[in-house]
């Protein structure tokens, strides 16, 4: 397979030297051999890259993929970047060039290189690059502004340096500032002027073309063709991100480059787009527009160690140097007050974040696509009901348990090593389904995961009827509920003769149960369809063990639903609760003597 991923059709007769998309290749080749200690998120990040390039080699008719790798583009922003001088330290202050470390080869070779096949303009129009301090995320994005400014081919390209306050915007600004008025055969090829002033901007008279800051809100006149947000952990809200990229309309294709660093403000925009990341890293979530990559140390490795170092420091010891990142890990280690400045600063780890509580990667190993409820007609069941509110996600879960099934299906799922099987139904109104930001909600209900209600409010008759009809298909043994939201549909399900069981939320009851799905699913023990509604949801759990070890589901953040592993929660604890008061007799049988 051609890795450099030529476009579609083109087999150059001698391939040319591609320097930098080699360099960027190659790092993301030892990244996943383990030559190079890198966390979870850049993993993912450069296996994505050659599951793309893949999918580009094996485009066909049934199956098209509507991307394609350009080596050539690539290496022209790595080259042009590589022109610009050093303005820090002794680099500038030996006129040395740029050079780009294999692993910002990799960033940017990605960002350029991948084009759309429709008509070849750039695939990510939107990139989020997690960084700990100084390892160079200012000037490489200095000289990403400058290659928008300069040479991406938009007339009057507008570039703006954003962030909270002016000492950061300059972050970015100054360097790329310096670089052009250092560069004189550069801004005079490009017809680079640079404002009078300490505060002035880039700009080029002939097409109106500027580059300069922005503090806060941007304002709804400008309309940016590249926008760098720097630090985004300091910002409050998504109110400039979302003005830059509402202003990016009129362009063919525009850039928001997110960089920053982690923090302590999980209920702020960055770190809430750090999750959709990684939501779409790991599959989740798809979204072949937005590229991202998180340099930060996994949560598993001990904070005290060189590899935790390594893995959130690609620069270690280049613009970064070891002993100094071992200094302040030494502080750290001997002052906990300096442990929550070190992680965010040094290992790029959110202060106060909770991870998230399942492996979703074993949970999609597991999965079978072929898999349908169907085949499980006629099996005893337990089903998991989480109601929430009448605007919001209801969840209906199926849990067979394998040991308990005769059909055909379950002996092969038993015979691969499964123990239970699941399914869900999830219901939302049309009008929460509607809005704006509900845009996987919408994508779902179009592929059926989800049952969209008509109205404002879901339609609890309808999933009574949908629970009755269950009755009707299987063997239902008992519907697991909490009375708080459904109280009124269980008393009209006890009445049609449906088994109730209230499970109520609390640490007692979910704990162990939850415990038992992490622990199958760590086990890949639990089949299922590959459903994404779930995958999401499963996604979203997080939970931090009390001092006796006991968990309980919670979400960092109110849109990142749980309903459905709640629901299935409350089927396991019926599953456990029944393996518990089982009779010794009926596993083994009366013993003679």
């Amino acid at each position: 397979m051609n890795m450099l991923g030529y476009p579609p059709g083109v087999i150059p007769k001698a391939a040319p030297a591609w320097t930098h998309v080699e360099k960027g290749t190659q790092y993301a080749r030892d990244v996943l051999s383990g030559a190079v200690p890198a966390g979870k998120w850049v993993k993912l990040a450069c296996k994505r890259h050659f599951d793309d390039l893949e999918r580009a080699e094996g485009r066909s008719n049934s199956d098209p993929f509507p991307y394609y790798f350009d080596a050539k583009a690539a290496e022209k922003v790595c080259n042009f970047i590589e022109l610009l001088p050093h303005t820090k330290g002794k680099w500038a202050a030996q006129r040395q060039k740029l050079i780009l470390e294999p692993w910002q080869c990799f960033k940017t070779m990605c960002i350029f290189g991948w084009k759309r096949v429709a008509d070849g303009l750039r695939r990510f129009r939107k990139a989020f690059v997690l960084e700990s301090r100084k390892n160079g995320k200012s000037a490489w994005a200095a000289g990403v502004g400058l290659y928008m400014f300069c040479a991406d081919n938009e007339f009057g390209a507008e570039i703006y340096s954003g962030a909270t306050n002016e000492k950061q915007a300059w972050e970015v600004f100054k360097p790329a500032r310096l670089m052009a008025k250092n560069s004189p055969a550069l801004t005079a090829y490009y017809g680079v002027e640079t404002g009078k002033g300490a505060g002035s901007n880039l700009y080029k008279i002939a097409d109106g073309a500027k580059f300069e800051t922005v503090v806060g809100n941007p304002g709804d006149g400008a309309s940016p063709s590249c926008a760098i947000v720097d630090e985004y952990h300091e910002h409050p809200t998504d109110a400039m991100v979302s003005t830059f990229e509402t202003g990016m309309g009129a362009r063919d294709q525009p850039l928001l480059l997110i960089i920053s660093t982690a923090g302590d403000n999980i209920a702020g925009p960055c770190y809430a787009m750090q999750q959709d990341v990684e939501k779409m890293l790991e599959g989740v979530i798809p979204n072949d527009e937005l590229f991202g990559i998180v340099y930060a140390a996994d949560p598993d490795v001990d904070w005290t160690s060189e590899l935790a170092l390594l893995q959130a420091n690609p620069n270690y010891d280049i613009s970064v140097r070891a002993e100094f990142l071992k200094s302040m890990q030494r502080e750290a280690i001997q002052s906990s007050r300096k442990v929550g400045a070190f992680k965010t600063k040094h290992l790029n780890l959110w202060v106060q974040a909770r991870n998230a509580y399942f492996n979703i990667q074993r949970w999609k190993e597991s999965q079978k696509p072929t898999l349908t409820l169907d085949m499980f007609y006629n099996q005893p069941v337990k089903l998991g009901l989480d109601l929430a509110s009448k605007v919001d996600i209801a969840a209906v879960e199926l849990l067979f348990r394998l040991d308990q099934c005769s059909c055909d299906i379950a002996k092969i799922l038993r015979d691969e090593g499964y123990k239970y099987a699941r399914f869900g139904r999830y219901y939302l109104p049309e009008k929460t389904v509607s809005l704006g930001e509900n845009e996987h909600y919408q994508g779902w209900v179009l592929d059926q995961w989800i049952t969209e209600t008509p109205g404002d409010m879901i339609d609890y008759v309808q999933i009574r009827d949908d629970i009755l009809d269950i009755r009707e298909q299987f063997q239902l043994e008992e519907c697991a509920f909490d009375q708080h939201q459904a109280r009124m549909m269980v008393s009209e399900l006890i009445e049609k003769g449906v088994p109730c069981v209230e499970v109520a939320p609390t640490v007692l009851n979910f704990s162990e149960p939850m415990k038992e799905i992490e622990a199958q699913i760590r086990s890949r023990a639990i089949a299922h369809n590959g459903d994404p509604v779930f995958t999401w949801m499963l996604s979203n759990v997080v939970a931090q063990p009390d001092k006796k070890d006991n968990v309980y589901p919670n979400k960092d953040r109110p849109e990142n639903k749980i309903d459905g592993p709640v629901a299935q929660i409350m089927a396991m604890a019926r599953w456990m609760d029944a393996e518990d008061t089982r009779s010794v007799y009926e596993d083994r049988g009366i013993l003679m003597v």
